[in-house]
């Protein structure tokens, strides 16, 4: 995202002039703007303020060495030149945190324990991609520059990061300051009268 864009209005910057970079400044990003992206991403609505998306930040060349192998071919040279990827994850055993999360729900984490991992799978997976929605368009609001990604092997990411944990992996996020000069031309949209209905 240029700096100019920074100060554009917010449905400017995050939506039509926000674009997906395969190639980033050699620019660090800091622990601290990670920190407040992530506090503006979590209060996005999921279901029951579940809040089942995890992220893993791989930034050092050991984390990403250990990223490459599971990478699609065409995303290894991004992904190894972006200063961050964000690895979007999600939490089959989310409910442990229901009390604090949704204390009014009584028994909410008893019923989901009941259920089997493939079960609690479903709803963490479909309210961790909500989560990492908003955590694009939160990051694109700070300045930041994403190129979100799914090619990769999520089972060769799950044997690497995160064994004998309750995460699973879901997509992956490049973040950094793109270089504008790289981009291809914007793909077209479909129109309203192409993809809404009214009833």
């Amino acid at each position: 995202m240029t700096m100019s864009n920074v100060h554009s209005p917010p449905s400017t910057t995050i939506f039509t002039e926000g674009r997906t970079h395969s190639a980033f400044r050699a620019e660090p990003i800091s622990d601290t703007l990670l920190r407040t992206v992530w506090d503006v991403a979590r209060m996005g609505p999921t279901a029951m303020n579940m809040g089942s998306l995890r992220v893993l930040f791989v930034r050092s060349k050991e984390g990403k060495d250990r990223l490459r192998p599971a990478l699609a071919a065409g995303n290894v040279d991004k992904t190894m030149s972006a200063p961050v990827t964000a690895v979007f994850a999600f939490d089959v055993d989310f409910h442990e945190h229901l009390p604090k999360l949704f204390p009014h729900a009584v028994g909410a984490r008893e019923r989901f324990a009941a259920q089997t991992e493939e079960e609690r799978a479903t709803a963490s997976r479909m309210n961790a991609t909500l989560g990492a929605g908003y955590f694009i368009l939160a990051a694109r609001a700070h300045g930041l520059d994403c190129g979100p990604m799914g090619g990769f092997d999520a089972k060769k990411v799950d044997a690497e990061f995160f064994a004998g944990t309750s995460w699973r992996a879901l997509l992956l996020c490049n973040l950094g300051y793109g270089v504008p000069e790289k981009l291809h031309p914007r793909a077209p949209r479909l129109d309203f009268d192409e993809a809404c209905k009214v009833a």
